[in-house]
């Protein structure tokens, strides 16, 4: 069984002496510390034009991927700190021994939702197939035959979250350890704890998808180990608990806000999204209030608002009610798959997928988002292997000059198209859509 006292680690990458919670300044606790760290990333800020759902959509009404966050953020603080209150109190000796407080739980689910989307590439949900989509049945087949079994399945299955790990540890600028966040919330963001393969191997929430890459693997077996994830075989760990409490931040947020956005662009009838909503909150619904809110965008930030307080206050519940059964690794679902609001969800998640994520405007901008970086991916794969074969052209060499591509002679196949996708995961909308039309010869 995982024990508390490790899973809220302090130590970050390079530490030489323990950081214990007792001795924190209270003034700037070490967990706070990490959200800091991420909301003055270059990477966070990147997320402020990359569109949440609708790619390249310029209407005020759509969340970007930095609002979300945001948002996520918020919801995934009043988690943790319900959560925290309650561990505590089963747990005394983690405040009376080890000097732990609630806001610590907050703290860390806060900063670790607050990262969760920091991997995802351009253009929304279609960018990862896009990047896999180019390995698996594109030109980057070339590649097979030169990576191992498990190099290959990372680029055809490009996962956000194994590359949100990377941006939050990769060492830059001779700083060891990127970020440098605290293993506690390093944890809370690993939502799937194991490598590309094998894919699926259980039903587990945790084996759904994977997150980390081969080039990560060593320091993510240290944080593992520090924090005391219980191993499973074939290289795959039990999940952080909080991690279940910042998946449970994002499934409110999205399972809402896109709903939300939905209801603002036209894509789903106003009266008929309402009904929706109020199935879901008919419980501490106050008719007579609702009522006089004649403005429909009122009375969707009411039934919105009082959704999200209903879904954390159930998400709480199941937790605490499975606490023994997650430091053992051995829940199995997400929090609001197992709550009582789960059909209720799902009526709402059928109709954003139906309206909204089907809409017209959405799969016009996707296929928009294939075309555009996989033409990327085939102009930088193509100048590296150019440079590794020694037949630069001048074309090839302001390309990767342009994108500050640092790609080493003496590194492998895998190392640099890793790096490739890695550099166009982090570009914005606009800068992908910018660069595409300068390669094209659209100045």
């Amino acid at each position: 069984m995982m024990q508390w006292e490790k899973l809220l680690s302090l130590r970050r990458q390079g530490d030489t002496n323990k950081r214990l919670r007792i001795e924190q300044d209270e003034t700037r606790l070490g967990f706070e510390v990490d959200y800091d760290r991420i909301i003055f990333s270059s990477a966070f800020r990147s997320l402020q034009d990359k569109t949440q759902v609708i790619p390249l959509s310029k209407t005020s009404f759509v969340h970007t991927r930095l609002t979300h966050s945001l948002e996520v953020s918020v919801v995934g603080r009043s988690l943790g700190r319900a959560v925290g209150k309650a561990i505590l109190e089963k747990h005394p000796f983690l405040e009376k021994t080890h000097g732990y407080r609630i806001q610590d739980f907050g703290a860390i689910v806060a900063a670790a939702a607050l990262a969760h989307d920091i991997g995802n590439p351009p253009f929304g949900h279609s960018g990862e197939k896009a990047i896999g989509d180019y390995f698996l049945h594109g030109n980057g087949t070339r590649f097979k035959d030169a990576l191992t079994e498990k190099e290959f399945q990372d680029l055809v299955d490009f996962e956000g979250n194994a590359n949100g790990f990377k941006i939050l540890t990769e060492t830059k600028n001779g700083v060891e350890g990127g970020l440098r966040l605290s293993y506690a919330t390093l944890g809370a963001f690993m939502k799937y704890p194991k490598e590309s393969l094998p894919k699926k191997p259980s039903k587990h929430i945790a084996d759904k998808k994977y997150g980390v890459f081969q080039n990560e693997v060593p320091f993510f077996k240290e944080v593992v180990d520090v924090l005391g994830l219980l191993k499973k075989e074939d290289n795959r760990y039990s999940r952080h608990p909080l991690a279940y409490l910042v998946e449970a931040a994002d499934d409110i947020c999205y399972t809402l806000i896109d709903f939300e956005d939905g209801i603002n662009l036209g894509l789903i009838e106003e009266e008929f999204a309402l009904e929706y909503l109020v199935n879901l909150v008919k419980d501490t619904l106050q008719k007579k209030k609702y009522q006089k809110l004649t403005n429909t965008t009122d009375r969707i930030a009411y039934l919105r608002s009082l959704a999200i307080s209903s879904l954390i206050e159930e998400a709480v519940l199941v937790f605490i009610a499975n606490e023994e059964e997650i430091l053992k690794g051995e829940f199995s679902n997400s929090l609001l798959d197992a709550c009582r609001f789960t059909p209720q969800i799902k009526d709402i998640i059928k109709i954003s997928i139906d309206k909204v994520y089907r809409s017209n405007e959405v799969v016009e901008k996707e296929l928009a988002g294939y075309q555009i970086l996989t033409t990327l991916l085939e102009a930088l794969t193509q100048a590296m292997e150019r440079k590794q074969k020694n037949q630069l052209r001048h074309y090839d060499s302001l390309l990767l000059s342009g994108s500050g591509l640092q790609l080493p002679e003496d590194s492998s196949n895998y190392y640099h198209l890793l790096e490739c996708c890695h550099y166009i995961s982090k570009l914005t909308d606009g800068n992908a859509l910018l660069l595409f039309q300068k390669i094209q010869g659209n100045i």
